[in-house]
Order: C-alpha cells, then sequence, then structure tokens
C-alpha cells in the first residue's frame, strides 16, 4: 500500500494505492496520521481511492479512523474516484453517511 499526498488549493488529497487490508493498513495508518498532524490550516481532506486494488474490513476501519482524526482537527473528510467493487463495500457499510464521496 502507497500512501501520496498532495496539498492543492488548501485541500490535502490523499491517494491510496494497492491493497488495504490487515497486511498494508498498519503503514497506511502510520502515514495518513503524519499528514493530519502535519496538515495546518487545510479546509478539507480527501481520500482519492482509484488505485485501491482491494479492500476488506480493515480498509473500512482505516477509513472511519482518518475520519475522526480529521475531525478532531476540524477538516471535513471526503471520498473520490472508488473503483465499483470498493465503492459497493463503502456504499453497504454506510461509510457515505459520515465520509461523503465526491
Amino acid at each position: 500500500m502507497q500512501v501520496n499526498a498532495k496539498r492543492e488549493n488548501n485541500i490535502l488529497y490523499i491517494r491510496l494505492c494497492g491493497e488495504l487490508d490487515e497486511h498494508s493498513a498498519a503503514q497506511a495508518r502510520h502515514s495518513a496520521d503524519t499528514l493530519a498532524e502535519s496538515s495546518a490550516l487545510v479546509e478539507r481532506a480527501v481520500f482519492d481511492l482509484g488505485e485501491v486494488s482491494f479492500m476488506d474490513s480493515t480498509g473500512i476501519g482505516f477509513l472511519i479512523g482518518r475520519y475522526k482524526k480529521f475531525r478532531r482537527l476540524g477538516v471535513p473528510v471526503y471520498i473520490t474516484n472508488t473503483p465499483p467493487t470498493t465503492d459497493k463495500i463503502l456504499m453497504m457499510s454506510g461509510i457515505y453517511s459520515l465520509i461523503p464521496k465526491i
């Protein structure tokens, strides 16, 4: 799992690439938390899931955890660019009620 980030117009884009499962979640969590802690003055954080090839319930937990972290910092979180299989998992989990899809 690779976690890449860019900041553009006060928006933090966090791009996840690879499989988001039990084996990769710890590293992804650490990377995303580091980004959150160093993201002063961003208006929002957007998780780009376009290159996520696989996600299980650990991935859902990862997203909810990052949502809570950013929320404590006062930064709204969004999800974008979800592949069809990932989108189906996220819709079934109800995560879009917490983290809107844009």
